[in-house]
């Protein structure tokens, strides 16, 4: 069987997307998967800072597409997992380098090389977004518990059930349950409500991201983290394992709710 395609998306800037990219790829790869990351901000990429691979780059996606380079030339193979793979964004160049039906046949052709390919999908629903989903086989939407971050999710969701992608799952990133509690944050019941579609996981906030994030070490690697335990959890979901929801504040109604979705 083919690697599965998994597109992040979101719709608003800064929610974490590339983050969350690097910590799930980091997770599935630790657990034994063999998997490639595409960097899809074509012009803006960041993905290779987020893991720990600028100073490794040779080729980029725009490279392959128009022939410069194999694929297996543009991989860069991870430091710490070695069946952990990037394919970087080109700096130079503007997201018209790169087609939907490019982004199709490239994803085809890693298909056959590794078991999952997570792409990276720039920020905003413009020529990026639209080559970032064309070959997924499911969408993730990523939201912090913002009113107006969910307000471009919820946007999202609508655009990609009108492409026939099917309807997303749901990652909600950064979730404070202190502010939730004094209701200075959305609550992840307020967002499930809001969207309307299945959750996969909750991050919460965490100041340990940020960090490895700087230092190119995703938390996913960190066993003390909660943020990467929350990554190694939806990780195991994508792949059909039951995991229950962790227990971001014990004792609240809320969260014995949340522990018991599937």
């Amino acid at each position: 069987m083919g690697a599965q395609v998994i597109t992040i998306a979101s719709g608003k800037g800064g929610v974490g997307k590339t983050t969350a990219v690097a910590n799930l790829a980091v997770a599935l790869a630790a657990d034994g998967a063999r998997v490639a990351c595409i960097d899809g901000d074509i012009g803006l990429r960041n993905l290779d800072v987020v893991m720990g691979l600028e100073n490794r780059i040779v080729y980029d996606v725009v490279d392959v597409i128009e022939g410069r380079c194999r694929l297996r030339q543009a991989m860069i193979r991870d430091k710490r997992l070695p069946e952990l793979y990037l394919i970087p964004a080109a700096q130079t160049r503007d997201k018209s380098a790169v087609t939907p039906s490019d982004m199709i046949r490239l994803c085809n052709e890693l298909r056959a090389e590794v078991d999952w390919v997570i792409i990276d999908s720039p920020a905003g629903i413009e020529r990026g977004f639209k080559n970032s989903i064309a070959a997924a086989d499911r969408v993730i939407i990523l939201t912090n518990p913002e009113v107006s971050a969910v307000r471009d999710a919820d946007r999202v969701i609508g655009i990609l059930e009108a492409e026939e992608k099917g309807t997303p799952t749901l990652i909600i990133n950064r979730l404070n349950p202190v502010m939730v509690k004094q209701h200075d944050m959305l609550s992840a019941d307020d967002v499930l409500d809001l969207l309307a579609i299945k959750l996969i996981g909750i991050v919460p906030e965490d100041e340990g991201v940020i960090v490895g994030s700087n230092r190119g070490n995703p938390v996913a690697l960190d066993p003390k983290s909660r943020a990467g335990q929350a990554f190694r959890n939806i990780a195991k979901r994508l792949k059909g394992e039951t995991v229950p929801f962790m227990d971001l504040e014990a004792g609240t109604s809320l969260w014995s709710r949340l522990m018991g979705r599937k």
